[in-house]
């Protein structure tokens, strides 16, 4: 085995700083100098590799996509702190609210929409929890009910177009951002339909679980809620297909779609008297907050991979992947594994960061189709995210939740949409073109 086992006792180390809570950035770099030397005391490690750090980060740095990221952090939180979002949520809870399960459905047009113009799932979650969380207790919705739809759909931004998972996956993957983008449509949204079919059955079985509006809540209805719709439904739509569109046209780079995108949401929110330097400012320190936390995990774990690959570390993980028992499918189904587990702890980022760079030379070796295998891994994440008893988007509910909803609830509420995602999941592992067909059919 040589000096591999210091590689693995290396990761393990890492695995146990960052569980703990100690910051990612952090627990990449200290381990990495840590181990070289410990390396180069015992001759394992080659200090030349040094050299090779500068380029790398140049490397990474110059990849173009990555700018796409404040651009639509930014969009994101333009929708976010203007109020776009609770027009968008108020206009269509009206439109569906005689329909038993209305509210809920609405939820899950909203956050799917939201999901593809923020790419950012605690943004989605938090401003769906505060906005209709007590809208549907006030109408005595299930409180199970209600929390698992807005987990569940407003962690589809970690699938659903321009995702930062999508973004971040592409730079780690080497897979172009496009391609990726287009093959988490169709599960995107399936997912969303699958929720939806959810909340109309359950509406159908248990009607007082998912009630209609009164009609005194519908406050508009005929023409006025016509041109309410146009106004407040259209815009947020024709923004989000034509930043899509013009990727997927190969009109945009993705960064350029971004940059659209975000002039478009300022642009929105200015018609709708919404913008003022207040929004503006906080929208920008929280893309400035996002951006340099993916940077600095960035440098942070080139510098860890460089390290873990001087001792052998990425030789002896292809081996032991590659060579597992079924081959193929015996990787796919030990990959879901350990991404799902991973991901009840750690943000997508840091999956990103450490997993995904670990499993691409034996997907590769195994002849096993990238962008296929990176949206997979995007739902893998999703139903982490929802995961009991410490899913990220249970938390970032829980946090705005009112005091009536109990913590049991929340958790309870989101065991249904796990199952729902583990259907998609396993729906697009055995029919890959649900991946592949728009790739192959913009190619």
């Amino acid at each position: 085995m040589g000096f591999e086992w210091i590689a693995i006792v290396m990761f393990v180390l890492f695995l146990i700083l960052i569980l703990s809570g100690y910051p990612v950035a952090f627990s990449f770099a200290g381990t990495a100098i840590i181990f070289s030397l410990i390396g180069l005391a015992l001759g394992a490690f080659n200090p030349n590799l040094f050299r090779l750090l500068p380029n790398r980060w140049f490397g990474a740095m110059s990849d173009f996509t990555l700018l796409a990221i404040p651009f639509f952090v930014f969009m994101g939180a333009i929708f976010e702190k203007s109020g776009l979002a609770e027009d968008l949520l108020t206009t269509i809870g009206i439109l569906l609210g005689p329909l038993r399960g209305g509210l809920a459905l609405a939820v899950v047009i909203v956050g799917t929409l939201l999901a593809a113009a923020t790419g950012v799932v605690a943004a989605t979650v938090i401003v769906m929890g505060i906005l209709s969380l007590p809208i549907m207790l006030r109408y005595n919705y299930d409180h199970r009910l209600a929390t698992g739809i807005i987990t569940a759909s407003g962690t589809l931004a970690q699938l659903l177009p321009p995702s930062l998972v999508l973004v971040v996956l592409s730079s780690t993957v080497g897979v172009p951002v496009g391609d990726l983008f287009l093959g988490a449509i169709i599960p995107g949204v399936m997912l969303a339909g699958l929720y939806a079919l959810y909340v109309l059955v359950i509406a159908f079985l248990r009607p007082e679980m998912a009630p209609a509006l009164p009609p005194e809540a519908r406050t508009l209805a005929g023409a006025a809620l016509f041109r309410r719709s146009l106004v407040v439904v259209v815009p947020p739509l024709l923004l989000i297909f034509a930043v899509l569109g013009s990727i997927f046209a190969g009109i945009a780079t993705p960064t350029e779609a971004g940059a659209v995108g975000a002039a478009g949401a300022c642009l929105l929110a200015l018609v709708n008297h919404n913008l003022n330097w207040r929004i503006i400012k906080n929208a920008a320190r929280a893309t400035a907050n996002i951006t340099s936390l993916v940077l600095m995990i960035l440098f942070s774990s080139t510098f860890f991979g460089l390290v873990f690959d001087g001792l052998g570390g990425q030789r002896w993980v292809t081996n032991f992947l590659t060579n597992l028992p079924g081959g193929y499918w015996g990787f796919i189904i030990v990959a879901n594994i350990a991404v799902f587990l991973l991901g009840i702890n750690l943000e997508f980022l840091e999956i990103s960061f450490i997993v995904m760079p670990l499993f691409v030379p034996a997907a590769t070796a195994l002849g096993i189709d990238l962008v296929w295998f990176s949206v997979m891994m995007a739902i893998n994440l999703n139903m982490a995210f929802i995961s009991p008893p410490v899913g990220f988007s249970l938390f970032y509910l829980q946090s705005v939740a009112p005091p009536e909803v109990e913590t049991l609830d929340i958790h309870r509420g989101a065991l249904p949409f796990m199952g729902l995602q583990a259907v998609g999941l396993v729906l697009v592992m055995i029919f890959p073109q649900t991946v592949r067909w728009l790739v192959d059919l913009s190619g």
